[in-house]
């Protein structure tokens, strides 16, 4: 090949609140711009501050205002993509979020971020379900190279896409050390301040309230688990709102001498504080793709509570404490943990070590890899 791959990022589909997606397509541009990667970067119009402040080394190009609904992010992708993909003369086109340009006239790397759209698909709604099953399909039928960040997904794909291994490329995500961190007292205190905790003790959710996320099952084994405690924590949950209507129903039947907080979006400065100051982190997720949340916790020196499902054991390893996904199971983790000071310690020390195992430099540097594997089939198929 005559140079390194020229990049181009598609990064109109980062919602502005800065989710799970948003996070992974805002660390891989830093990082890939201070690894000095050929890239551009093509954004909502909002966003155009932000990448010009995390990657000054890249290109950024603002798309039309007309990208702000999914429906119209939709039709400029395969419409006014193309002809700017041309326009800009890249090599690669990168898709960090399921869909592609059908019409591309270059290589085309997509990330496929899980497949519980097919293995768990009451775990969404329908309209989304069926939406990312046709694309993770399409995805993996166009792209030159899917891009995953797990084992268990790309086993997954390969059970129910039926993906081959050579369709895709295992990269898993890194964290970032600047947001999450051990926090410092005032950075706890700034926290609690956010919530209007006081000095409660408490136990901690972060992620959407979404069916997928177990937060039903969470609120009813948090109520079990401290139902005879005199001086109990407080149930803090922090994410956008979602769609899971058991979440209601569940914080209808806490008992009122219980303090269950919905937080609602924390802003990224408090998440160190919050994650890093609280008894334990409890994600009893019924399957994630990789587990960027708790990855974060544990970054933040948190003792974190998550289950075995799908990833997650790829990201915790031997550092975080498991149960099952029941109420009753979640409810005798919280429990034990509560009642052991020593072992939370030793577990958030674990954690905090092993969350520096995961870099977004390294991520960045596979991702370069990906490129110039999918630059190298795409010309020998144009050969």
């Amino acid at each position: 090949m005559p140079h390194e791959p020229r990049v181009l990022i598609d990064a109109t589909a980062v919602p502005a609140d800065r989710g799970g997606v948003g996070r992974y397509v805002d660390s891989l541009v830093a990082a890939l711009d201070a690894d000095g990667a050929r890239l551009t970067v093509v954004c909502q119009p909002r966003d155009l501050d932000l990448y010009d402040q995390i990657a000054p080394n890249t290109r950024i190009v603002p798309a039309s205002q007309a990208t702000s609904t999914r429906t119209a992010r939709l039709t400029w992708e395969q419409t006014t993509l193309p002809r700017l993909i041309r326009r800009l003369g890249v090599d690669v086109v990168h898709s960090p979020h399921y869909t592609l340009p059908v019409a591309n006239p270059v290589a085309s790397v997509v990330t496929l971020h899980d497949a519980t759209f097919f293995t768990d698909a009451v775990l969404h709604s329908s309209v989304k379900a069926r939406f990312f099953r046709a694309w993770t399909a399409a995805a993996l039928r166009r792209a030159s190279l899917c891009i995953v960040p797990s084992v268990a997904t790309a086993d997954e794909l390969a059970k129910v896409a039926r993906a081959k291994a050579s369709a895709l490329e295992i990269i898993q995500h890194g964290v970032d050390v600047e947001r999450f961190h051990p926090p410092s007292p005032e950075e706890v205190a700034a926290a609690r301040a956010a919530i209007g905790l006081g000095s409660t003790p408490y136990v901690a959710f972060l992620g959407a309230l979404e069916p997928r996320k177990n937060v039903p099952a969470l609120i009813r084994g948090f109520a079990r688990a401290v139902a005879s405690r005199p001086s109990p924590p407080a149930l803090v949950l922090a994410g956008q709102p979602g769609w899971d209507s058991q979440v209601e129903k569940a914080l209808d039947a806490v008992p009122h001498r219980f303090r269950v907080i919905r937080a609602g979006y924390l802003p990224f400065g408090t998440l160190a504080g919050f994650l890093g100051g609280a008894e334990l982190v409890a994600y009893p997720s019924l399957g994630e793709g990789f587990g960027l949340p708790v990855l974060e916790a544990m970054a933040c020196g948190a003792c974190v509570l998550t289950t075995r499902r799908l990833s997650l054991p790829e990201v915790g390893g031997e550092a975080v404490a498991y149960c099952g996904v029941g109420a009753g199971d979640v409810a005798a983790a919280i429990s034990e943990l509560l009642d052991d000071p020593s072992r939370r310690a030793v577990l958030a020390e674990a954690a905090q070590l092993r969350a520096k195992e995961f870099s977004w430099a390294t991520s960045a540097e596979r991702h370069r890899e990906a490129y110039e594997k999918a630059w190298g089939r795409h010309l020998s198929r144009l050969g």
